[in-house]
């Protein structure tokens, strides 16, 4: 394997154990950095695909991804926690070493559903998709073990996060414009989310995902 190959399955595993930091984190703000730093190893990844490679977009989406998952995003969130005035800890549905068991077995069905996947694929990225697929489940399990709204947004973004990794180990990434319109989307999602927290806040003083139900219903 080339050195190039060796690195990004070193930034592979390093994306794996972000993701299972995530999951286990209690802290908000130590899930926000590390939302970051997942940023931070996916860019890197996607720099050295397209050195690899001489896939030039790849360039625009290393930089897109440094700029808005490493910088705008974080920021973003930080300031939504300073004005909603944010300072507990991540609350779970399941105790903590359930939760990573459950996501022990999410890896192992993750690579098992990839290992057909990455045979047909001929790209130089092939072996790290059952990683980029656990990431994805990792961080829907996340979103969906999470009590307050703050940790299941991130977890909606950490697994955008693993979509976009999956695709960059399985095709090289997705065309310039696609790209453009998710980065768009998320960019946009974020200033929505933030509205929606403060009618949360502002009308049950409480930031748990159980009162959406309501908000849908007012």
């Amino acid at each position: 394997m080339s050195l190039s190959g060796q690195l990004i399955n070193v930034l592979a595993a390093i994306m794996l154990l972000i993701a299972f930091a995530m999951l286990s984190q209690r802290r908000i703000l130590s899930l926000i950095e590390l939302f970051a730093w997942q940023g931070v190893v996916l860019s890197l990844s996607t720099f050295i695909v397209a050195y690899t490679t001489g896939q030039s977009h790849l360039y625009f989406s290393g930089v897109l991804t440094l700029l808005l998952k490493v910088i705008a995003l974080p920021w973003i969130l930080y300031r939504l926690l300073h004005r909603l005035n944010i300072r507990w800890d991540v609350e779970t549905l399941l105790n903590i070493p359930t939760i990573m068991l459950i996501g022990i077995a999410l890896v192992i069905f993750a690579f098992n559903l990839a290992q057909p996947i990455s045979q047909l694929a001929s790209t130089v990225t092939r072996a790290t998709l059952g990683i980029a697929m656990a990431c994805v489940l990792l961080s829907f399990l996340m979103m969906i073990t999470r009590r307050k709204a703050v940790p299941v947004v991130i977890g909606f973004l950490a697994m955008e996060n693993g979509l976009f990794f999956a695709a960059t180990s399985a095709t090289y990434g997705m065309p310039m414009v696609v790209e453009l319109g998710i980065a768009l989307d998320v960019l946009v999602g974020a200033f929505v989310f933030g509205i929606f927290f403060f009618h949360i806040r502002e009308t049950f003083d409480s930031l748990e995902v159980r009162h959406m139900e309501k908000l849908k219903e007012d």
